[in-house]
């Protein structure tokens, strides 16, 4: 295992001529400035920067803390009810679709009933209850100075250390069902008042000793007192002096294709378009090109706008079997998730041992929005606690943020005591 830099407990506070500097504009960027500067009352004088080097960003969320806890309790909600009302399963040739009373689901293997008994049963209820623990008050929860360290302390640090086959059937799934369910696959920035450079990536970071110089592809340079790297470093080409060393880890890419134009109802075996569902999930099996298609807006009965995913890009003939007509194609390649192998190896959220953080490191053990907003509100965290900034609705005299490391020994000396 990569051994962590040494973390000193904290550092000088922030400059006036040297600013906080964020590089990816993403949800896990757009979370840190967030938080950054609705858990302070002041950032030192310093300024907050974002740097995306994409023509925009995600597009404005609700800005509300509470709404990831929200959004977790929702996804939670629909999972209850298709266990409640039960599903209805309708095979269309190459697709499968769920019909329930209070919305259409698309599900993806036909096997659903199985899938969701184990994913609100145990262990998967477990893993889901601890995982809320990110979600309790700041005064019950440490900063976490490694991935190590955010495991362990919610007790989940052991699944990284095993596949998921083995989890699986460990919880009682057949090998059949098993083989199936692993085949399946901006107003954050708004309200924290940063300032938010588009198109403009970061090239090189150099340590210059009590900050870091930043020069992006605009020939631009910026002084950081704080870098933080929210974006994956397997995807960009950012030279860093000195060197710093992760683990190598390989992306799985989504190929994101959106279409404004008609569906074809023949390659659906529909009468019209408007009989084409406004999700649709798939198998992930070799002969079908995408794993979901989703109609994004109908402009009129000939007109429409569609988001495609896939494995791979698709080609002018697919998509002209696909739709009858197309006015516009747009197709991104999405570097969507790491990899996962055991035994995993992390990277360390400190790179340097001073104020160089990575927040991607947290997602080569899960990947998704809330792990995104999880890790960047922990790396908010420990740059509030290490530069000692004022913090918002705490007095200045009271205690400052406990460590994983720190906590872990007051637990030690507490159970020494009563035993």
């Amino acid at each position: 295992m990569m051994a962590t830099p040494p973390i000193p407990p904290s550092l000088p506070h922030a400059s006036a001529d040297a600013d906080i500097c964020i590089i990816g504009g993403g949800i896990s960027g757009a979370s840190t400035a967030f938080f950054l500067t609705n858990y302070t009352t002041s950032l030192a004088g310093a300024q907050l920067r974002v740097f995306e080097r994409r023509h925009k960003t995600l597009r404005p969320l609700p800005t509300s803390s509470s709404w990831w806890r929200r959004k977790l309790h929702s996804l939670l909600n629909s999972l209850l009810l298709l266990k409640r009302y039960g599903l209805s399963l309708l095979k269309m040739d190459k697709f499968v679709q769920v019909n329930s009373s209070f919305s259409t689901v698309i599900i993806l293997p036909p096997l659903m009933s199985r899938m969701h008994r184990f994913a609100l049963g145990q262990p998967g209820a477990e893993i889901l209850q601890r995982f809320m623990l990110f979600y309790n008050g700041l005064e019950s929860r440490p900063v976490f100075a490694t991935v190590e360290e955010m495991f362990q302390w919610i007790g989940l640090h052991g699944l990284t250390r095993r596949t998921l086959e083995e989890e699986l059937f460990d919880a009682g799934l057949n090998t059949q069902t098993i083989a199936e369910l692993v085949t399946l696959a901006a107003g954050l920035l708004k309200t924290s008042n940063a300032t938010l450079h588009i198109q403009e990536g970061i090239d090189s970071i150099t340590d210059a000793g009590d900050y870091y110089v930043l020069r992006s592809n605009t020939r631009s340079e910026y002084k950081c007192t704080v870098t933080v790297v929210a974006t994956p470093l397997d995807e960009v080409n950012i030279m860093f002096s000195p060197p710093i060393s992760i683990p190598p880890r390989k992306m799985q890419h989504t190929h994101a294709t959106f279409v404004r134009g008609l569906l074809n109802p023949g390659y659906f075996s529909v009468n019209s378009a408007s009989n084409v569902l406004e999700l649709i999930g798939t198998l992930e099996l070799p002969d079908i090109p995408f794993s979901c298609i989703s109609v994004l807006k109908r402009y009129n009965k000939d007109d429409m706008a569609c988001k495609m995913f896939s494995r791979a890009k698709l080609d002018d003939g697919l998509l002209d079997q696909i739709f009858s007509a197309r006015k516009e194609t747009i197709q991104i390649n999405w570097a969507a998730y790491p990899h996962y192998e055991a035994l995993e190896e992390f990277g360390p959220i400190v790179l340097d041992g001073k104020q160089l953080y990575y927040m991607n490191t947290f997602e080569s053990a899960t990947s998704a929005i809330e792990t995104g907003a999880v890790a960047s509100e922990n790396v908010a965290r420990l740059i509030i606690s290490r530069l000692s900034l004022p913090q918002r609705g705490v007095e200045p005299d009271a205690p400052h943020i406990k460590s994983f490391v720190e906590q872990e020994e007051e637990g030690s000396q507490r159970r020494h005591v009563d035993l």
